[in-house]
């Protein structure tokens, strides 16, 4: 997600209204609280020219609750025409980037459908996907590239939604998008039809899946479809499925190659590819890269470094890697964001050490740490929204306690707890997690409880305090001072190299030659030679 972070991107001056200021998620109203989103039907017609969009969505929601109004979100750029629940036209108001719904009566604790008409000129993306919103580009021939990104903003920006991480529409989303004809619309899940007339063609595509709100959008091109099929660890042939511009189909082929062999590594640690039942789709963007359900944006250009002598792209993988950390495991909080950001950041190790072998991991995990700001916490609590909870190291830092997390509990533990929180029913899918879930399903695997070590690493800006005091000319206490349980250190002597169990309490080791502690970094840590 909005991954190169640390990439700058000159602002460029734009004529129109964007879509800056926005942010998603934070603390559910109680209006909003009380719905479950159950589908989304986001019908447009998008015209280039006027770089407008015109339209409907149709929400289907469960009330828990009688309810004395309904209130959705859309940025207030876009005009309401007219609203309906259960077919019926309703009054409506709209105050900022809400839409206020009444009845003549409270709505019933029941299923309904809300029908929302509404369009005009959305926001243009001022630095897209870190600020998202729409861009309106064309390709070198000239012809009309369309994208949106809008993973910090909510897809408030462009139809109207419950926008909040913690409710994906449990029964999927259809988009029926309508653009000039000879251009292509890309969008999530599987293409159930094409309809052409004399100047438009109509796409319409369906994803049965869960799907998180900001992955509900689509691309538009001059495309060419380049296609490959893949055979996922679980014997699952799925199309691999890539919109290219045109004037780069030849570059596409040898592009898919390189996304299967990330598939691989990944399905290796994570499990089988999370939408075998529809596709592994990518759509070439302006912007650099984005995590799209089944349509992961692209816009690195081809451009791709050497990993183990071969040509590999990281930001494609970087991305890819979210299928598994966002959208099949879902963050309930936008507070627990390192989740999908810090464990996928943690599968751009893991295809290093496949691929270079584990010093060359241990390396990278290293420069990770060397690279962390470690100015707040990465978990800063719940009902975060998305500006709060976004910063670089719920990338590096989430990741490099994976690294930790590894190195305490062993690899026989690790792996295989890990592929379980990737492929368990109760934390994905339908499902969504926060941290609290993730310390007790690898604590219940390790048998202890890993509680401090999340807490010190995940809730503070604590490094972990070692302290090592000679004792005589040959021995020295080593202990942990600020972690109420024992972990395994790496203690270098003049004895060699050993891996001890270390508490509060300490131990005593011998060496004429003192004490060196965790050489390899394992830790976030000072030590302090007294």
């Amino acid at each position: 997600m909005r991954f190169c972070l640390f990439i700058l991107l000159l602002l460029a001056g734009i004529g129109h209204a964007t879509a800056q200021n926005l942010k998603s998620g934070g603390k559910l109203i109680p209006e909003q609280a009380i719905m479950d989103i159950r589908h989304y039907t986001v019908v447009l017609t998008v015209d280039p020219t006027q770089k407008s969009i015109d339209g409907y969505t149709e929400i289907d929601l469960i009330l828990s609750q009688q309810a004395e109004k309904l209130v959705f979100d859309l940025v207030h750029l876009l005009q309401v025409k007219k609203v309906w629940v259960d077919g019926k036209e309703m009054k409506h108001e709209a105050a900022g980037d809400r839409i206020y719904i009444t009845g003549t009566k409270p709505f019933p604790a029941a299923r309904i459908r809300v029908k929302i008409a509404y369009g005009g000129v959305p926001g243009v993306a001022e630095r897209a996907p870190w600020v998202g919103g729409f861009q309106w580009e064309k390709d070198s021939q000239g012809n009309p590239w369309i994208s949106i990104t809008c993973q910090g903003e909510g897809a408030k920006i462009y139809f109207p939604c419950k926008d909040h991480p913690s409710d994906e529409p449990n029964e999927g989303a259809d988009l029926i998008i309508t653009v000039p004809k000879g251009l292509t619309v890309a969008g999530p899940g599987l293409l159930k039809s094409v309809k052409n007339s004399k100047n438009q063609s109509t796409f319409h595509w369906k994803t049965n899946y869960t799907i998180s709100n900001y992955c509900i959008l689509f691309n538009v091109g001059k495309y060419k479809l380049v296609t490959r099929e893949y055979t996922s660890i679980d014997g699952n042939k799925i199309p691999m499925h890539f919109y290219v511009l045109e004037e780069h189909a030849d570059k596409a082929p040898y592009h898919l190659e390189l996304l299967e062999r990330s598939c691989r590594v990944l399905e290796k640690y994570f499990g089988e590819y999370p939408w075998a039942k529809e596709k592994i789709g990518l759509a070439e963007t302006p912007h650099l890269g984005m995590e799209h359900q089944t349509m992961n944006a692209y816009g690195n250009k081809f451009n791709y470094s050497k990993l183990a002598g071969q040509d590999f792209d990281w930001l494609m993988h970087h991305e890819f890697g979210h299928e598994w950390w966002a959208n099949k495991v879902t963050n309930r909080d936008w507070g627990h964001m390192w989740i999908q950001e810090g464990i996928c950041t943690y599968g751009d190790a893991l295809i290093v050490r496949d691929m270079e072998g584990e010093e060359a991991y241990n390396q990278r995990m290293r420069q990770t740490a060397r690279r962390a700001g470690n100015k707040l916490p990465i978990v800063q609590g719940d009902e975060v929204d998305s500006d709060q909870a976004y910063y670089g190291d719920i990338y590096g830092k989430g990741a490099y306690f994976m690294h930790t997390l590894r190195y305490v509990i062993g690899d026989d533990i690790f792996f295989p707890t890990l592929k379980k929180l990737a492929t368990d029913p109760a934390y994905t899918y339908d499902n969504t997690v926060v941290t609290k879930d993730v310390e007790q399903l690898f604590s219940g695997a390790y048998g202890k409880s890993l509680e401090p070590l999340f807490h010190l690493f995940l809730y503070t800006t604590d490094k972990l305090d070692v302290g090592v005091k000679q004792l005589t000319d040959t021995t020295y206490l080593v202990q942990v001072r600020n972690l109420n349980m024992s972990i395994p250190l790496e203690l270098v002597t003049s004895e060699g190299s050993k891996r001890q169990m270390v508490d509060a309490k300490g131990i005593t080791v011998t060496s004429t030659s003192g004490v060196r502690v965790d050489p390899q970094g394992f830790y976030m840590k000072k030590v302090t030679q007294e």
